[in-house]
């Protein structure tokens, strides 16, 4: 097949979407992709972009085609802008660039915001093929969720934006079970929707791991990690809740690998309540070494804001987490916490619950070493057979092909 990925985030940017082209073109796809310019989530052009565009042209046999954009900056007129810059560049530079390439289907990743979505449905209009749709994110409830958006009008214009995308495209893929129900309010025709969950990478999936040194060794201690997105939906007030509760405890560390936008915020916070000697802040770093850092952990933590929107969502660190073998503590609601107890991957309480959090930590660190091995092996089996990287790309070949064959038959 000939693929066109519309995406605003790929390479050097770290999301899923660069693993899923790379085994795209490994499958011997003809895969190009549409995208911006890397920023994100500093908000800040990267400097190694700068200094050498050219050489981000290529990743892994894909095309790389990027649209002129504005970098996200901070604050939410900046951030609005930065999407709006992305939908203007795509949609009018982006069939410039594309003039002349042939593609058998459109695939669109959306992990926010949805307003990706529209130059993928007017290149699908110009190219005459099919757009496939992967919803990662449910907008406008999660807009409302994190209270970035509180207009119920406003809500409600996003609302018929969605609508208007998901119509317009041929599948809409939802990255959890319960997504589906909520994709169906936007779309009349229901056969559209399918499950596509993300998958587990394979790099998670190491031994004999050299721990990253960027991690100060200290025996006996029990070491929670945190990895991925600092953002609002990850609930970090009540995380550090959990943190202060536990404060004059002096054998449980938190560990945070990653960034976001609520990053200043948090080490702002972590100084103020004198909690610099429970929680390490170690910054961003490529999913490559994503592993090294695994090696120090415990237990690994997912979090997510009380809101029923949110109990929707399975986090993609939560398959990760999953593949690496290590045990997981969870502060969450619903899809993902269904996910960890059946997998019996570890302890889970609900979602806002600092209290709740602070005794699961406590209750997984009284284990012994090999209790917590076997939920660790317990979680990768669940992995593997649900969430396995070669399961979930033959589905999607098989999505594609049938997008293709919807298409034509409904022209």
């Amino acid at each position: 097949m000939k693929i066109l990925i519309v995406s605003q985030y790929f390479w050097p940017e770290n999301f899923r979407i660069n693993d899923l082209s790379q085994e795209l073109v490994r499958r011997g796809h003809d895969v190009e992709v549409l995208t911006g310019i890397p920023n994100y989530p500093d908000g800040q052009v990267f400097d190694v972009y700068k200094q050498s565009p050219k050489t981000f042209g290529c990743y892994n046999g894909a095309t790389v085609w990027r649209v002129p954009m504005l970098a996200r900056g901070r604050g939410a007129l900046r951030l609005f802008l930065n999407y709006l810059s992305f939908v203007l560049g795509a949609s009018l530079v982006g069939p410039w660039k594309l003039r002349g390439l042939e593609v058998d289907v459109i695939f669109v990743f959306e992990p926010s915001p949805v307003t990706v979505g529209l130059p993928a449905v007017f290149l699908g209009r110009i190219k005459r093929v099919p757009v496939v749709f992967w919803a990662l994110d449910l907008w406008p409830e999660s807009l409302a969720a994190i209270g970035a958006v509180r207009s119920p009008r406003v809500l409600g214009w996003v609302g018929y934006l969605v609508k208007f995308i998901y119509e317009r495209c041929t599948l809409v893929l939802g990255q959890s079970r319960g997504f589906l129900g909520n994709l169906a309010q936007y779309c009349s025709d229901k056969q559209k929707i399918r499950y596509f969950p993300s998958w587990a990478e394979d790099v998670f999936n190491q031994t004999n791991l050299v721990p990253a040194p960027e991690v100060p060794v200290q025996e006996g201690v029990f070491n929670v990690l945190f990895a991925g997105n600092v953002g609002e939906a990850q609930d970090l007030p009540t995380v550090l809740d959990a943190v202060e509760a536990l404060k004059g405890n002096t054998l449980i560390r938190w560990l945070v690998v990653g960034d976001g936008r609520k990053s200043d915020w948090m080490r702002l916070e972590i100084q103020r309540r004198g909690l610099q000697g429970n929680v390490l802040l170690l910054g961003r770093f490529p999913v490559e070494r994503m592993p090294c850092f695994y090696a120090h952990a415990d237990a690994l933590l997912v979090s997510l804001k009380k809101d029923p929107v949110f109990s929707l969502t399975i986090p993609g660190k939560v398959q990760s987490y999953l593949m690496a073998g290590i045990p997981i503590v969870g502060m969450l609601d619903g899809e993902a916490a269904s996910v960890i107890a059946e997998a019996k991957a570890g302890l889970v309480c609900a979602a806002g619950d600092a209290d709740g959090l602070a005794t699961v930590v406590l209750e997984l660190a009284a284990m012994s070493a090999e209790e917590r091995r076997q939920l660790g092996l317990n979680g990768r089996a669940y992995a593997q057979k649900e969430f396995g990287r070669d399961l979930l790309m033959d589905r999607l070949e098989n999505l594609l092909n049938e997008a293709i064959d919807r298409y034509r038959k409904n022209r």
